[in-house]
């Protein structure tokens, strides 16, 4: 898994540097809110972190970042966002990437994730909402909402 999310890593660079840095197209979010399937087990919903979206082109995004997860543990992921569809002046498509630090899944360890997402983008203020699958006993299905703003 360590190789799967430093292989990530190094595409999403490689893909950022292919284009010249333009920092209107970084995005910066303070984490993540999540609806879980589950409410009634106690999880966490309210996932405070810190984390950066760089809009590569209108279809791709790299990201990364750093979260409290909804097990209340420290979860970091990388990943790039492919959405080639818009509908109504909502992105959509799906995240690729790797996650950690989920206690139940993998014993905390590195693990791929395909997350189907929609991205709404205004001037300065965006909003992602994805839709997390559920891993029986791993881990907790939600929908989560990441509000994200950009220094233009």
């Amino acid at each position: 898994m360590k190789r799967l999310a430093c292989l990530l890593c190094v595409s999403s660079a490689a893909l950022t540097a292919h284009a010249e840095f333009d920092a209107s197209r970084l995005w910066v979010n303070a984490g993540f809110y999540s609806a879980h399937f589950d409410s009634h087990k106690g999880l966490r919903n309210a996932n405070p972190g810190i984390g950066v979206e760089y809009r590569i082109d209108d279809t791709w995004s790299a990201t990364a970042g750093r979260f409290r997860n909804s097990n209340n543990a420290n979860s970091n992921y990388v990943g790039a966002y492919y959405q080639p569809w818009t509908w109504a002046g909502v992105k959509l498509g799906v995240v690729a990437g790797a996650f950690n630090g989920y206690p139940n899944a993998f014993e905390g360890g590195w693990f791929p994730a395909l997350i189907p997402t929609a991205s709404l983008e205004g001037q300065h203020w965006g909003l992602n909402i994805a839709l997390v699958p559920p891993l029986k006993d791993r881990l907790y299905g939600a929908v989560s909402f990441q509000l994200k703003y950009r220094f233009r």
